[in-house]
């Protein structure tokens, strides 16, 4: 069953006045989903996943659009840069707006090229999970941290037991586990870190050696709702503290873990300096530190830490 993300509203209205459109965000996480849906079979649709449509795109772009006409939706963007260039001469030259809906999934090299080709013609929309507004069927809004506000929102909104909240966040938001048992739980998360760790951990960054980066993640995983600690981090995946910052940025790069900066005044001598760290899926975080249901989460060490993220 589909669940409406709350997106689909600034999706449509950005796609209505740009020429391009990016929806950018983790793996998994429901951009192709919602992008085929709001489209309703009214554009073609290619995959770069697919070697011969990517091949052509990075081979010979003019032909590819040739071949594929807008309006267009391109899945997994960051696999074809040199397509990018390509798509910027033809929107200057007869695009119309919409004409171009674009995914993403690795954010740092993606937004560089992005910010090199298509700078002023493109609008850029990042997608997580599952919110639980989106799974409870809430209307969408943004989040006012007033009196007024957060009591009509209890009014309208179920007030969860904390069995059941926590619940939520053991399985977190990605939307292939809604409503998914135990065991498939498991064996998704172990697919979702094997193929980060095979695919994107290389695409971002030269690392050799897979478990030692697997280690670190585990390491970053306790951490989620924390304030960093670089040094301590660097020790426990027994890493340097420089490989762990840089590490951490590929981390946040891949959509996976949020840093949330401290505010720092220009006349502040004496501050918090380290930001805290946020997964972005808390479900993913659960897996990684053994969490092996949500009882135990509850009444574990880190449950604060979970409920903040």
């Amino acid at each position: 069953m589909y669940i409406k993300r709350h997106l689909e509203t600034t999706i449509e209205k950005l796609s209505g006045c740009c020429k391009v459109l990016l929806v950018t965000g983790p793996r998994q996480v429901g951009k192709t989903t919602l992008l085929r849906r709001l489209a309703e079979g009214n554009r073609t649709y290619v995959t770069m996943d697919d070697i011969n449509v990517r091949s052509l795109a990075m081979t010979e772009p003019g032909l590819f659009l040739q071949r594929y006409k807008p309006p267009l939706l391109i899945d997994e963007i960051q696999m074809a840069p040199k397509l990018l260039p390509y798509i910027k001469m033809y929107v200057d030259e007869h695009g119309n707006n919409g004409d171009f809906w674009l995914t993403g999934s690795h954010a740092f090299d993606l937004m560089e090229n992005v910010t090199e080709s298509l700078a002023g013609r493109i609008a850029i929309v990042h997608l997580l999970g599952f919110s639980h507004a989106e799974v409870a069927g809430l209307g969408a809004g943004a989040f006012v941290p007033e009196e007024k506000f957060l009591l009509q929102r209890a009014q309208e909104a179920e007030i969860l037991p904390m069995r059941d909240l926590f619940g939520q966040i053991w399985r977190g938001s990605m939307p292939a586990l809604n409503n998914a048992s135990e065991q498939d739980w498991n064996n998704y998360y172990s697919s979702y870190v094997q193929t980060f760790l095979q695919r994107d951990v290389r695409a971002l960054t030269q690392v050799n050696d897979e478990l030692q980066f697997y280690r670190f993640l585990c390491a970053a995983a306790s951490y989620t709702g924390s304030m960093i600690n670089y040094a301590a981090l660097a020790k426990e995946a027994e890493i340097t503290a420089p490989t762990a910052k840089q590490w951490l940025k590929v981390l946040a790069a891949a959509g996976l873990v949020y840093l949330l900066e401290p505010f720092m005044h220009p006349n502040l001598k004496y501050g918090v300096k380290a930001p805290k760290v946020y997964f972005t899926d808390t479900g993913l975080a659960a897996y990684l530190l053994r969490w092996s249901n949500a009882e135990i989460l509850e009444a574990g060490a880190m449950s604060s830490s979970f409920l903040e993220t």
